[in-house]
């Protein structure tokens, strides 16, 4: 499998639905109140059929390079139905980690039947600081269980999300990347060449 044709065909398919966003003059404000050029919301690919489709097979394909697992964890709230999306292809069981313990009931922070003694895949919708990722991985080994890694669809390529992927021993891999969209955005005229510098100079001094 040519993994780099795997990541301009999915940073296409984000760009096509616009389930990411650039915008170099008028920047995001993300929840962090970070003042981003770029906005990521990959949940919309849930709404498009096809490319729902081919976000699944390409989870498919990536996550055989994660060795043998028996069960995929989604990260809570985003990294759900894409878990779900690829326990099914696989035909494997399914648990999410929630962000915060219910507030009722068990107050659980492992939804699902998690037994404590699998071999798990978490899925991520998208990696900035990889912090939500890495506390979903810390809940699930101090339950007992082994994780393979984590598998997400974008990351922006932070040095420090990575730099904490490393220091946690926990491999990271995903279907697209930021240097990916911005070549595939510049190649479809979605960006002048100017704007993929200012992008690419965000990037650095994040």
């Amino acid at each position: 499998m040519n993994y780099d044709h795997l990541s301009s065909e999915v940073a296409k398919k984000l760009l096509q639905i616009n389930a990411i966003k650039l915008n170099p003059q008028n920047p995001f404000t993300w929840a962090s109140g970070i003042q981003s050029p770029i906005y990521c919301d990959n949940r919309k690919t849930l709404s498009y059929p096809r490319v729902r489709s081919f976000i699944k097979a390409a989870l498919v394909e990536k996550s055989k390079t994660f060795g043998m697992f028996n069960m995929v964890a989604g990260v809570a709230t985003a990294g759900i139905a894409h878990g779900a999306l690829l326990a099914d292809a696989l035909d494997l069981p399914f648990a999410y980690v929630r962000g915060k313990a219910k507030g009722h009931g068990l107050q659980n922070r492992i939804e699902g039947d998690v037994r404590g003694n699998e071999r798990i895949l978490v899925v991520e919708d998208l990696i900035s600081t990889g912090g939500s990722s890495l506390e979903a991985v810390q809940i699930l080994e101090a339950y007992g269980c082994n994780v393979a890694g984590v598998l997400a669809i974008f990351t922006y390529g932070f040095d420090k999300a990575l730099q904490t992927f490393e220091e946690a021993d926990c491999r990271l891999e995903t279907l697209s990347n930021y240097d990916a969209l911005l070549t595939e955005a510049l190649a479809i005229e979605y960006i002048t060449a100017n704007e993929a510098e200012a992008l690419k100079e965000w990037r650095r001094n994040f």
